[in-house]
């Protein structure tokens, strides 16, 4: 096939719409002050009474470009001294007594009132900091890109005041110069915005309008400017931390346990900030949500441990790195003899230490570097004749790096180059994978063009045989206006392979996707939005030109007056395909022919403003195979007690009726066994959260998950995808897995970057294969609450926050 001319094509019509943006900013002069500025919400300084004023905000949602109202207006003033920039807002409000001011966790936007600056120190439209602040003065702070959205995961130290009023409420914020980036230039101008949001009318403002016309937000940020001679003070910051853990089961003996260690976050200059950590302690973080996994896929799991979560925008490019990979479980397995078995196995390697240094130059080049050490991992065996034990390693010494480099032009678009590198120490696996991307937009906004280019290289040991290959893509896409659409393609080569650092599923097919949609920009009599989307994607095997997926999609959402959200679609396979993967044969050589099906789901969601708000989501589907039919609900009804007191519970639950999957396999007789089987999932999660103040809080987490099995039919996988009734095979394959989790904490700022937080946890599991299923879901719980299966952990921790320039004075 001649790929070189639509290729010809879309680039000729992405260049015909390059245009310059007439889109006017606004700008707002700010000034120097030498005045002691109190933070208490009432402006009292001098300096306010002359600082320019930015108001007449406009309506981003659910009205895009409509005034805010006169007795609800917006009032900002910006000024800066030698190490911060102060913002004082006054929100006027006709009802002061309707203002929304939940109490919640640093970083989660309740139902609340927010006001927020948006600042970015270049001025080149890609990147924001912005900073929020609640009614009830709870702090928000997140990295923006229009890639990757708001990443709440950034921290940074800085401060504000709130106070509620008879004519509405005022906000007071420091902003410390080492929470920002910005040039070394004599005169600054950086990029501006303010955002309000209106939690009772689900309102959104922005002073510089952001048109929902066009995807991009960044680029559509006011001036900031006469900010003259500042300079970035010693960015040094020491995070000691100190930790108790006191561990207890049935089996063993309670035993406590002290830990300590050191972050260090250090300014290396205007521009670029180094991260590390020595001697790491992740005790507290959240639990995985494990599942049962009959797939051929590992389970996924989102991460949870900081160091890996905050300002890791720049890693993320390219899709190369998944950071549970370092410090996950180990590569090697050790090999028993008959006669022995494990003493100790563990399923994590420990992590030694870890370093990142991400920033951006004047001229918009991003670099980012991130290196971290993993330990040797042995397993204990032991002789079950003589009691001699030995040692076996299944993971040796490991290193890892991620380097990018990803320049920005035009405000909006950027070419990326990434690499991630595992070394191993010895004749042991190592694996190095680059990817080149691209990013393009026309000035305006409304068109885009990206794509890469991704090769990865696999040093195997012992027999196995080093690897090459490749993964391309490309997409076009109208990204503005009523109507968008997108269209594009995907090639994976059989070689490729970025597991080591990444996360992959499958490799060696070509793909190519359509979507397009319509959605309204303004609201109408009824409705405060709509919108309807139609995606189709088609994915083939490159060996055998064999569909291995095909999914055609539509659905449609809306908001009506009362802000109640409805979402409804169809989700379909019109065609047979066929699975190269639930065979599990070595390089993918067998195939399952998967039947056409069709889904169908609707979800709602009330108004969060209420004090009750459910979320429904019933879905039901049918496969062209007799009896083969799905279908499960998700029902989640929350409770706001008062501000600070708030209860949530999800309940899910799914059933598979006659699915077909992968059993086992008979290697003398070259034979791969299926069987046809009900699954049954339930899960049960309670959340709730006390906040004693904007700084205090309890949390509690609760879930219990159980998910079961039964087996009725077993077959023979056919060359042809069939299956051939099997009535000799008789093993009983049923699958039974069950977890609890419960998490209650304690956390108090005590001081700006400094936390003690408490937590108990108390946490079981159980798996059962082949055995007789008892699917009395009260038993199941009583088994997983029993004391003989709980392990109980109760930990305290310190955190406290040390800057450097408060140690010189």
């Amino acid at each position: 096939m001649n790929r070189k001319i639509p290729l010809l094509h879309i680039t000729i019509l992405f260049l015909t719409f390059v245009g310059y943006s007439q889109v006017p900013k606004k700008t707002l002069q700010t000034k120097f002050s030498d005045e002691k500025i109190i933070l208490d919400g009432k402006f009292n300084e001098e300096i306010w009474k002359t600082a320019d004023i930015a108001t007449d905000f406009v309506m981003i949602a659910p009205d895009n470009g409509k005034e805010e109202l006169k007795e609800r207006k917006s009032e900002v003033k910006v000024v800066y001294t030698n190490d911060a920039i102060y913002v004082a807002a006054t929100l006027y409000d006709n009802q002061p007594n309707k203002i929304s001011k939940e109490l919640t966790t640093r970083d989660l936007f309740a139902t609340a009132d927010h006001f927020g600056i948006f600042l970015n120190g270049y001025n080149d439209g890609q990147q924001e900091f912005r900073f929020f602040v609640s009614a009830a003065g709870v702090q928000i702070d997140v990295v923006y890109t229009d890639s990757n959205g708001e990443d709440t995961s950034w921290n940074a130290i800085w401060d504000s005041h709130v106070e509620i009023t008879n004519v509405g409420w005022t906000v007071e914020m420091k902003i410390p110069y080492a929470a920002l980036r910005f040039s070394s230039e004599k005169t600054q101008t950086w990029g501006l915005n303010f955002y309000r949001e209106i939690q009772r009318d689900r309102q959104q403002f922005t002073w510089n309008l952001i048109d929902n016309k066009i995807r991009t937000e960044a680029n559509q940020a006011g001036v900031l400017s006469g900010i003259q001679d500042i300079k970035t003070p010693t960015r040094l910051f020491f995070i000691p931390y100190t930790s108790f853990y006191l561990n207890g089961n049935n089996d063993e003996k309670t035993k406590g346990e002290f830990k300590g260690g050191l972050d260090i976050k250090y300014g290396i200059n205007d521009a670029f900030t180094l991260d590390a950590i020595l001697v790491p302690d992740f005790g507290q973080t959240a639990f995985d949500k494990v599942e049962l996994n009959l797939g051929p896929f590992e389970q996924q799991f989102g991460e949870n441990r900081p160091f890996f979560t905050e300002g890791t925008e720049l890693f993320n490019k390219g899709e190369l790195f998944y950071s549970r990979r370092i410090g996950g479980s180990p590569t090697l397995s050790a090999t028993l003899n008959s006669d022995e078995e494990y003493i100790e196995n563990p399923s994590k390697v420990n992590l030694l230490n870890a370093l990142k240094v991400s920033g951006r130059t004047k001229g918009g080049l991003g670099i980012g570097f991130l290196n971290a050490v993993t330990s040797q991992t042995y397993a204990k065996i032991q002789n079950t004749s003589t009691g001699a034990t030995r040692t076996e390693l299944i993971e040796p010494l490991a290193n890892y790096n991620v380097l990018v480099l990803d320049q920005r032009f035009r405000k909006n678009s950027s070419v990326s180059f990434i690499n991630t590198n595992v070394s191993r120490d010895g004749e042991y696996r190592d694996a190095n994978v680059s990817a080149l991307l691209f990013d393009l937009k026309t000035k305006k906004n409304t068109y885009s063009l990206s794509g890469d280019y991704k090769y990865s290289y696999v040093n195997d040991y012992g027999g196995f045989n080093n690897k090459k290959g490749y993964n391309s893509s490309l997409n076009f896409a109208e990204t503005s206006g009523n109507y968008r659409y997108s269209f594009g393609s995907e090639y994976v080569s059989s070689g490729f392979d970025k597991d080591d650092m990444g996360i992959q599923f499958q490799n060696h097919y070509h793909a190519g996707y359509g979507n397009a949609s319509y959605r309204i920009l303004k609201p109408t009599k009824l409705l405060n939005s709509f919108g309807v989307y139609l995606n189709t994607y088609t994915e083939f095997d490159n060996r055998t030109g064999r569909v291995q997926s095909a999914n055609l999609n539509l659905q449609s959402n809306f908001t009506s007056k009362k802000n109640d959200f409805y979402n409804i679609g169809i989700n379909s396979r019109p065609i047979d395909t066929y699975d190269f993967y639930e065979a599990r044969t070595e390089n993918q050589q067998r195939f399952l022919t998967i039947p056409k099906s069709i889904n169908s789901f609707l979800y709602f969601s009330s108004n969060y403003n209420r004090k009750f708000a459910i979320d429904l989501n019933p879905s039901l589907g049918f496969a062209n195979q007799k009896g083969r039919i799905n279908y499960g609900i998700y029902i989640n009804p929350r409770y706001r007690f008062t501000d600070k007191f708030a209860l949530i519970y999800e309940f899910s639950f799914n059933k598979q009726k006659n699915n077909i999957g992968y059993i086992n396999e008979n290697n003398t007789l070259n034979e791969i066994y299926m069987g046809r089987r009900d699954r049954t999932t339930f899960s049960n999660t309670l959340s709730g959260k006390y906040s004693v103040n904007n700084v205090m809080n309890f949390n509690l987490s609760i879930r219990h998950y159980w998910s079961y099995a039964e087996y009725n039919k077993f077959y023979t996988l056919q060359d042809d995808g069939s299956l051939l009734e099997n009535l000799s095979y008789t093993t009983n394959s049923d699958r039974n897995f069950s977890t609890w989790n419960l998490d209650l904490s304690y956390s108090w700022w005590f001081a700006p970057g400094s936390q003690i937080s408490i937590l108990y946890r108390n946490n079981a599991g159980a798996y059962q294969f082949g055995s007789t299923l008892d699917k009395n879901y009260l038993t199941t719980l009583k088994e997983n609450l029993n004391d003989r299966s709980l392990d109980h952990i109760f930990s305290i921790s310190i955190r406290y926050f040390i800057d450097y320039n408060s140690l010189k004075h």
